[in-house]
């Protein structure tokens, strides 16, 4: 973690906080007033169960899931979420009854792609995303596509943080919300009001970590 100061946010559910930073932070995509430290969420064994089972608890156990796909370095959180739906009794179609876990490719020119030997992974399954952050919407957007071309059915959008209750219709059930940082924005750099009133950018952010400026 930085040396900037940040609180740990708890929400119900989940005894695992998150740790939020306000200042003014830019994404390839928008100018933020707060950052989300998901890295221990991630990656410590116990605090990744916690997230896993408080996402499992979001879902009627009526539901298929054959897939889930880790983006922005959820591998962790989606091997103990696979386990947790299995526990609880969700529904698979696979003939072993138990949940593949995989993450896609970027390839040249920055597409999402499953080389041949994952495709059956994806292809006519119920498939579940899996994100760190959900903030504009734009890296799910990406893996929405990704599951459309390779022929999967989303069943399911889960997300650590999210900002946004649903996106192309899709519901995104998010273990923090709104709810937990009320006061969160974003904004298209070009309307952004910290620039506006001179506050300098204090680093670049994505769900992968933080890079000072």
């Amino acid at each position: 973690m930085n040396n900037l100061p940040y609180t740990k946010t708890f929400t119900a559910g989940c005894d695992a906080p998150l740790k939020v930073q306000p200042g003014h932070f830019a994404t390839n995509h928008a100018h933020l007033n707060y950052y989300f430290d998901v890295t221990t969420l991630k990656t410590r064994s116990s605090e990744a169960r916690d997230i896993a089972k408080a996402m499992a608890l979001l879902y009627l156990n009526d539901m298929v899931i054959d897939t889930i796909i880790c983006m922005e370095g959820t591998e962790v959180i989606g091997a103990y979420l696979a386990e947790e739906l299995k526990n609880y009794g969700f529904l698979s179609t696979n003939a072993h009854k138990t949940i593949y876990v995989v993450s896609p490719e970027f390839n040249n020119n920055s597409q999402l792609i499953f080389r041949q030997n994952l495709v059956p992974e994806i292809r006519g399954k119920n498939v579940m995303i899996l994100m760190a952050m959900v903030n504009t919407g734009k890296a799910l957007n990406k893996a929405i596509e990704c599951v459309q071309y390779y022929q999967g059915n989303l069943a399911g959008i889960s997300s650590v943080f999210s900002a946004k209750d649903t996106y192309e219709g899709y519901p995104i059930f998010s273990v923090f919300g709104l709810k937990d940082v009320p006061d969160f924005a974003s904004w298209d750099y070009r309307e952004c009001p910290l620039c506006k009133a001179g506050k300098k950018i204090e680093a670049l952010v994505n769900a992968y970590g933080y890079a000072a400026l």
